[in-house]
């Protein structure tokens, strides 16, 4: 079971969303480099960044911050938020992104994000499946594009797709606890594919589950910054593993 923290960014701050609603957010004071640092501290190998002024915006806008990520830790990130271009997603892994998170793209540009997984590799390309109501949502999670997420999957097994993150928008920010059947009938109809676990994480009960449940990675975000989740819990865990 890997841990893995989450930065949503606006303006080069973390903040967080409630159910992807951009009216609904909260602004926090840690600086992202220095979260970054304290998870690193902690053990946390890979790291979960959100480019939230770029999933508005269709294009990276926070990449100054990923080069800091990058050159200042020796964490694996996963950087999402406004790839939708060839050039979007080379600038993201040339900033320092381990792994690039594709969402609208892969829905509205099919062909474009199969060669995406063949060109970078399926170890760097993320199919990023925001779920609401059981279809795919996009730009932001602003869209409803009416694809459910096994129609997504299917398609793009045969390039090589390997890594899901899969996010159930009704959960996220809620801090209520995961939509656990999802994930595993997921992970059970797929078992070549990889599924990370995001949305609705609120405590170590509910990381313990998921690692009881056979599922391999979680994202944890808002947990974190209202204290339900502290570093000593993640720490703690990841020595005991």
């Amino acid at each position: 079971m890997e841990l893995i923290p989450a930065i949503d960014l606006i303006d080069g701050r973390c903040v967080r969303l409630t159910q992807g609603d951009y009216n609904e957010k909260k602004v926090y004071e840690q600086d992202p480099l220095d979260m970054a640092k304290s998870y690193a501290d902690c053990g946390i190998r890979r790291l979960h960044v959100v480019d939230l002024d770029g999933a508005k915006a269709k294009a990276p806008c926070n990449l100054k911050v990923l080069e800091k990520l990058a050159t200042s830790t020796n964490l694996d990130i996963e950087w999402g938020g406004g790839i939708k271009s060839s050039e979007s997603i080379k600038a993201v892994l040339d900033a320092g992104a381990n792994r690039a998170i594709c969402g609208s793209v892969a829905v509205d540009n099919r062909e474009l994000f199969a060669e995406w997984l063949q060109e970078y590799g399926a170890g760097h390309v993320i199919l990023g499946a925001d779920i609401r109501d059981g279809l795919v949502a996009t730009h932001g999670w602003l869209k409803n594009s009416g694809v459910a997420i096994e129609e997504l999957i299917e398609g793009f097994l045969p390039a090589g797709l390997t890594q899901v993150i899969c996010t159930d928008i009704s959960k996220d920010g809620m801090l209520q606890g995961p939509n656990f059947d999802l994930y595993v009938a997921l992970q059970q109809k797929y078992s070549q594919v990889d599924f990370t676990l995001s949305g609705g994480i609120s405590s170590m009960a509910d990381i313990a589950k998921a690692k009881e449940l056979g599922l391999h990675s979680v994202i944890i975000g808002k947990a974190i910054y209202e204290g339900r989740i502290t570093l000593n819990n993640i720490k703690e865990w990841l020595q005991n593993e």
